[in-house]
């Protein structure tokens, strides 16, 4: 019984999985990375912020694949978008600020995808999204600490203390990694995370009947 359970995991799986890549699919997830990495170039200071946390639209295509595709769509729009950004621009930090770039919009669709996906209704994606705001808050916070900022300042030739320092110009009660953190990094991926997720509300149902009887 074991074995037969198993096997019909298996095949589902595999289902699931030749379900994702059809032509179809694959068109569209480029078509939605391609777009999401061109937003990458909209970018908006915060006034709560330093100068290089700059807001943008980018995982709104990633969210809108995500529910319409489901959560793996989401993760391989997502790395198309950091593939075409590396491929545009290049990189900085050796491929480590993309991919937590990439991580971060990882948390926001996919726990929303698969939540919309248990149960597809508006309550159920804006739940969703919210889980999914939440979660990309605090991967956020975890890897700036402990890989985004330690890799900016390796890559600038600057001291922890430098880029702290330009927080604390903005905002006085930043004394330190934790109160970056905090009052910078959390604060700017709530905001956009939120604005993200209601931009998709607003579009989402208009765009998915293209995608759908495309």
């Amino acid at each position: 019984m074991e074995a037969a359970a198993k096997q019909k995991k298996q095949v589902k799986q595999t289902a699931n999985t030749r379900g994702l890549f059809t032509t179809k699919n694959m068109v569209l997830m480029a078509m939605l990375g391609a777009l999401s990495g061109l937003l990458m170039y909209i970018q908006v200071p915060v006034p709560f912020a330093p100068s290089f946390y700059k807001l943008d639209f980018c995982d709104v295509p990633v969210l809108i694949g995500s529910f319409a595709l489901g959560p793996a769509a989401g993760a391989v729009i997502a790395a198309v978008k950091i593939l075409i950004s590396l491929v545009l621009r290049g990189t900085q930090t050796a491929g480590i600020g993309e991919c937590s770039n990439w991580v971060q919009a990882c948390s926001l669709a996919i726990p929303a995808a698969l939540i919309y996906k248990h149960k597809k209704s508006k309550n159920s994606a804006v739940l969703g999204m919210a889980a999914g705001v939440v979660l990309m808050v605090v991967v956020a916070c975890f890897t700036n600490s402990f890989i985004l900022l330690p890799a900016y300042a390796k890559a600038f030739h600057m001291p922890m203390d430098a880029l702290i320092a330009m927080g604390t110009a903005l905002n006085p009660r930043i004394n330190g990694l934790t109160a970056f953190v905090l009052l910078a990094v959390a604060p700017f991926n709530l905001v956009k995370g939120t604005l993200v997720s209601v931009v998709t509300i607003l579009i989402y149902k208009r765009v998915s009947t293209i995608i759908k009887n495309g």
